[in-house]
Order: C-alpha cells, then structure tokens, then sequence
C-alpha cells in the first residue's frame, strides 16, 4: 500500500472520526482547526494540528506540497469558500496530490415534498447556507477538472455518533419528540462518513455521493427507539406548529425529502450502519455513545 498523506481542512467531528479509523501507520494525517485549545483533542484523533483562521500559513503550505489526499470540511461563508478564497493557487500547484474530497450536506437538494432523491436530482436549496454550500461544491469540483485530479464531493445527512445522539439528549433532558406529519429526515453516523471517505481515497474516486443511511424516519421515531433502549419514558410529542425554535432549526423542518444512497453502495462501499436501529443497538451495547470511551449503562 503506497503511502498516503492527508491534510483536512477543518478537522472538526467528522474529521477526527476520520483520523481516528484510520488503520495504516504509514498514513500521516494532519489537519486545522481555529483554536490552539483544540490541538490536544486532534492529536488524540491522530491528526497533527495547524492553525487555520483563513488565511495560508508557511507551514500549511509547506505541508500540503507534502499532501497526497486532501479533504475540506469547513463551512462556506458570505464571502465564498475559505479554503479556496486562501488555498486555490497553492493547491493547484500541490505536486503530490491525487485526489480532493469536499464535505457536504444533502440539503443542497432543498425541499422535495418527501419525494426520494438522488445525484441527479435538481439542486434546490432553500437556505442560504445551502446556496452557498451548492456554488462551494461547483468551485471544488471545477478545481479538480482544472488540475486534473479528482474531486469527491460527499453530500451528507444529519450526522450523529458518540457525544452527538438521542441518548445523549435524553440523559441531560434536552431531547423533544416534535411531530410534523409527514416529515423524514436521514441520518449518517460519523464512522460511516469516516469509512466511506477512506473508501473513496483507497481508490480516488470522484464524483458526487449521497453519504446517507438507507432509512428516512421521523425525527420523533428515533427518540423513542433511543428512550426505549435506555428504559426510559419518552418525552410527550410535541406539534411542530406550537414548539419553540430557533430560525435555523426551524428552517429544516421546511426540507422534506429521502435521499438514496444508490451511488455510493454501486461504488462498492458497504454501509457499517445501514439505519438508526442499527446504529444506537451498537452504541448503547458497547457504551460508546456519550463520548467513544465505553462505560456502564446509564444509572436508572
């Protein structure tokens, strides 16, 4: 196995689950973050720390002249991409690269009034986070036909995982069961965006995946399945009309579709948790799911 070295643009919780299912030594990861204070959490990832405030530094660009894989996972702003407003140039010129991969979200797709979609599908987006994220996908995947390389973007659902979940939210009594006939969500936990993004390097594939699980469910479904593993009441449903919430969380509720994973499975990557069930089955039973470090069922 040749020797692979990777730099992540915005090593944050899907990308130190990256950095920490990585299996190979002769692998290196290195990877940004905005706050010095974090550099102990990515070096327990695995990831050797830069700073990144969106500007290059001497050492980024000293390490991606050394960088063979590369994967962005930072957030768009009102001025465009960062990693490309600051990066562009020097990451055209990287010498060593072999493939990009861009970390997105499947709400590029917008609203489908709970019809299935897939890469195919017409690219509608509601927010404006979303219409930044689709002309942030067109500007990675432009860069890699410019430099011939190619360029993976992975559209992904809600991301959950350890210390991000509805047993979390039920044990510190934040969790809610609102209910909106008819809305779905699907879901990803971070492991499966971990493994399908070493999937997609093992072989620098490019093109755009559907990083999602196979099971669009009602948000309200996967809290009670959480509270009936831990054997715990539920929380009482609550309408969507009467519940309080945030701008941005109520703009999700204005989503409604379900997204296939078709491509990806076709690429050859096998999903490690293919629904929810499945998911929180194994991080109730292993533990593993207030923060990785496997402990003894919550105290009832």
């Amino acid at each position: 196995m040749s020797e692979k070295r990777i730099f992540i643009f915005g090593a944050g919780y899907s990308g130190q689950a990256f950095a920490r299912a990585n299996r190979d030594a002769a692998t290196t990861v290195r990877g940004t973050t905005r706050s010095a204070e974090k550099f102990d959490a990515l070096r327990q990832a695995g990831i050797a720390p830069l700073l990144f405030d969106g500007a290059l530094t001497d050492e980024i660009g000293d390490a991606l002249g050394k960088t063979t894989h590369l994967v962005i996972s930072i957030a768009p702003e009102e001025a465009g991409d960062p990693v490309l407003n600051a990066a562009r140039a020097a990451i055209a010129r990287m010498p060593a690269l072999e493939w990009i991969g861009y970390l997105s979200t499947v709400g590029v797709y917008g609203d489908h009034g709970g019809a299935w979609v897939d890469e195919t599908a017409q690219c509608r987006p509601v927010s404006k986070r979303s219409v930044m994220r689709v002309t942030a996908e067109q500007g990675w995947l432009r860069l890699g036909r410019e430099i011939g390389r190619p360029a993976a973007v992975l559209r992904l659902s809600g991301i959950y995982g350890p210390g991000r979940n509805a047993l979390v939210n039920l044990e510190n009594g934040t969790a809610r069961r609102l209910v909106k006939p008819g809305q779905v969500f699907n879901r990803i936990h971070c492991d499966d965006i971990a493994c399908a993004l070493w999937y997609l390097i093992g072989s620098n594939k490019g093109g755009i995946f559907n990083v999602t699980d196979d099971e669009p469910a009602p948000p309200q479904d996967v809290v009670a399945y959480a509270a009936a593993l831990m054997g715990v009441t539920p929380p009482p449903e609550i309408p969507f009309e009467a519940a309080q919430l945030s701008p941005m969380a109520r703009s999700f509720y204005g989503e409604n579709k379900r997204v296939a994973n078709a491509t990806l499975k076709a690429a050859g990557y096998r999903f490690r948790f293919p629904d929810y069930r499945a998911a929180f089955d194994h991080m109730w039973a292993s533990g593993d799911w207030r923060d990785g470090a496997p402990r003894s069922p919550m105290k009832r």
